[in-house]
């Protein structure tokens, strides 16, 4: 039997195929991410002769959290595939819910992040600086203790994807951008991932991207979020959907959250009821 071909980079092969692949593959797993709070599962998915990598957390591996339902990260982890699908940004990973080797279960294309090499004048996402100035080309997040109680200014890149991430959290509501969950792919896309912390009906918005809070939105994401507010109208595709992966009351305040953002339209501020920066940032 002639081994699986293997899939291209993201952006070669079509969204609609992976999806087919992660839904219908035949899941082998490889081995598990450790450094994961929850069950994750690295898988190889095979159907029709080709095969990809995937990350595979089943819902019976979910740690219980005292402000989510018991089991429903999982579903919020595709919902917020399908919101990033619906903003057409494409931040998001193909992510289907399915049936699993340790039962139902989220099941993700692995994107594997690219490494600048040693020599690269490349610059990263996320930084860390002397003084009070980000500097061209940065923006200010926070003041963070480094080592031997000095503190630094944590900063990002100010990097129209990142924005778009900023906007794409504020909508689902993210509990847990952390630096790790940034991918920077080799078709030079950052794709987001871990979104099972999402969509809950009140603010719980934990980023490292602050750095355009209260700035005005840019066009695109105005448009972006318009067009959103049409396909979360009740009976539209996309909010029939959501509402079997997300309380009604979940996906009334998605939608309100999309209409203040466009009252104001500005990037939202941190609500000061919760902390705005996830714990660890990393």
């Amino acid at each position: 039997m002639p081994a699986p071909e293997r899939l291209p980079a993201p952006g070669v092969t079509g969204q609609g195929d992976m999806e087919e692949l992660l839904a219908k593959g035949e899941l082998t797993v490889v081995g598990r991410i450790r450094e994961a709070s929850n069950a994750v599962l690295l898988c190889t998915a095979t159907y029709d002769g080709v095969s990809a990598d995937c990350v595979y957390k089943p819902v019976k591996g979910e740690r219980p959290l005292w402000d989510f339902p018991d089991g429903s990260l999982a579903q919020r982890e595709v919902a917020a595939y399908l919101v990033s699908e619906a903003t057409g940004w494409g931040l998001v990973p193909p992510t289907v819910l399915r049936d699993g080797p340790y039962g139902e279960g989220m099941v993700q294309q692995w994107i594997e992040a690219r490494q600048p090499p040693a020599d690269s004048p490349e610059e990263g996402l996320l930084a860390l600086v002397d003084g009070e100035d980000a500097g061209e080309g940065w923006k200010p997040v926070a003041f963070a203790e480094v080592a031997e109680g000095r503190t630094a200014l944590l900063v990002h890149a100010d990097d129209p994807r990142l924005r778009r991430l900023s906007v794409l959290d504020a909508v689902i509501n993210n509990g847990d951008r952390k630096g790790g969950h940034l991918l920077p792919a080799p078709d030079g896309r950052i794709y987001g991932i871990d979104h099972g912390v999402t969509f809950h009906t009140e603010d719980k918005l934990r980023t490292l991207l602050w750095g355009w809070a209260g700035e005005p939105l840019t066009d695109e994401a105005r448009e972006a979020l318009t067009a959103l507010a049409a396909q979360l109208a009740d009976g539209a595709p996309l909010a029939t959907r959501l509402a079997e992966l997300i309380t009604a009351a979940e996906l009334a305040a998605v939608r309100e959250r999309v209409a203040h953002m466009l009252r104001t339209g500005t990037h939202p501020l941190p609500s000061g009821q919760w902390p705005a920066i996830p714990w660890p940032p990393v």
